[in-house]
């Protein structure tokens, strides 16, 4: 049986996750009422773990490098406490990565298409055998993804939905929406898979590229 995370937890994950997210993103993101979401995050802003920061008329909380060790220490703690569950989430991060290579490649491959004349030449999508070709791959990764986030929701509820969101994601790409492939800012495939990456190493405490 899967193990369910304090709410605490996930308010300050969601976060990181998010990279920088108002409440409501906050509480969307792990299905956590609005209201407690956001009373937890002025707790957390006074232990010194969030800040508040502004940007061209559109603000969010992201974690501060004391919020940054504190999720690791809530994360690892919650990993430790379940009997093999560092192994198998451990074990699902070693069959993501081979996928997660394939998965920057397609990306790159939808936003470029090599010419003769320029390797780095922009892809204007009029190469329907070529997007296609990327396409596909993506439909390969939807189905593999989906074997790993079983593995991982096996041990914590937190991982259940990436999957369902990185299909839902290619469902837009397939009906024409180039977004739906790598849109910065919505549940692109891109947004959703690297999310779930950040999710794996935070939870086993390693750095990109490890």
């Amino acid at each position: 049986m899967s193990q369910g995370s304090a709410t605490e937890l996930l308010v300050l994950h969601a976060v990181r996750l998010k990279g920088m997210a108002d409440a409501e993103a906050v509480a969307r993101r792990f299905g956590v009422e609005r209201v407690k979401a956001a009373e937890l995050l002025l707790d957390a802003q006074a232990f010194g773990w969030i800040s508040w920061s502004e940007f061209a008329g559109t603000g969010g909380w992201s974690l501060t490098e004391a919020g940054r060790a504190e999720n690791e220490r809530q994360l690892a703690a919650e990993l430790d406490e379940i009997a093999g569950g560092r192994e198998r989430v451990r074990t699902a991060y070693e069959v993501f990565l081979p996928f997660n290579t394939r998965l920057q490649k397609a990306c790159t491959d939808w936003q470029l298409r090599p010419t003769a004349a320029d390797a780095f030449a922009f892809n204007d999508h009029s190469d329907d055998a070529w997007d296609k070709a990327v396409i596909d791959e993506l439909q390969r990764l939807d189905r593999e993804l989906g074997l790993v986030v079983e593995q991982l929701s096996a041990v914590l509820d937190r991982f259940q939905g990436y999957g369902t969101r990185f299909n839902r994601a290619l469902g837009r790409a397939m009906a024409g929406e180039a977004a739906g492939v790598d849109g910065t800012g919505v549940d692109s495939c891109h947004t959703v898979w690297f999310e779930l990456h950040e999710d794996l190493i935070a939870t086993l405490g390693l750095q990109r590229g490890e």
